[in-house]
C-alpha cells in the first residue's frame, strides 16, 4: 500500500503535467500545480525540491507513461519483425497524445532544455524510450531515427490542428498519418 505522500506525490505530478502544459515552465507557478492537486504550496515544496524540481519530476513522469504505452503496444504487434512492433508502438504512442496535456507538456519541456536540470531529465527520458525501442524491436539505427522522425512530424500534426487544414501543404504533411 502506498503512503499518503507517495500516493499524494503521484497526484501532484499527473496535475502538474497538466498544469504546466497549458503555460510552460516560466508562466506557471507553483500555487497553479498545488490549486489545482487540491493541496497546499507548503505540501508541494515538501514534496518535491520547488519548482525546477517538480517540473523535472514531472517530466520523468511523462517518460514513465511513453514507456508504459510502448511497451503495451509492442506486446500488441501483429508480428515479429522490427517494422510491425514499430508500427505497434508508434500506434500505441498516437493513441497516448490523444491526451493533449502530455503531448503539450512535452513540447513545453523541449522548450525549456536550456535549463541544464530539464535537459537532463529530457535526455534521459528519451535515452530510455530510444533504448528500449531499439531493443524491444531489433530496429536498425536508421529505424529508430525514422520511428523518432515521425513521432515529432506527430506531435506538430496534433499542436498545430493539421489534421484540419485543407490547404496541399498541410495535406502533404499528414498524409497517410491518423491520430485517435
Amino acid at each position: 500500500m502506498r503512503s499518503t505522500a507517495e500516493a499524494r506525490r503521484v497526484t501532484v505530478l499527473n496535475t502538474a503535467v497538466s498544469v504546466f502544459a497549458r503555460a510552460g515552465f516560466h508562466a506557471t507557478p507553483v500555487t497553479a500545480v498545488a490549486a489545482a492537486a487540491g493541496i497546499s504550496e507548503a505540501y508541494v515544496f515538501r514534496l518535491f525540491s520547488g519548482k525546477l524540481g517538480l517540473f523535472v519530476a514531472a517530466a520523468g513522469a511523462c517518460f514513465d507513461r511513453i514507456a508504459d504505452a510502448i511497451e503495451a503496444g509492442a506486446e500488441r504487434a501483429g508480428g515479429d519483425s522490427p517494422q510491425e512492433i514499430l508500427d505497434a508502438m508508434g500506434g500505441a504512442y498516437a493513441e497516448l497524445i490523444a491526451d493533449r496535456d502530455l503531448l503539450l507538456f512535452q513540447v513545453q519541456a523541449q522548450a525549456v532544455t536550456d535549463i541544464p536540470e530539464v535537459a537532463e531529465a529530457v535526455r534521459a527520458g528519451y535515452r530510455r524510450v530510444a533504448t528500449f525501442v531499439q531493443s524491444r524491436a531489433g530496429a536498425s539505427d536508421a529505424q529508430v531515427q525514422q520511428f523518432f522522425a515521425y513521432g515529432q512530424l506527430c506531435h506538430l500534426i496534433v499542436t498545430a490542428g493539421l489534421e484540419q487544414v485543407p490547404e496541399p501543404w498541410a495535406r502533404a504533411l499528414t498524409a497517410g498519418i491518423r491520430h485517435p
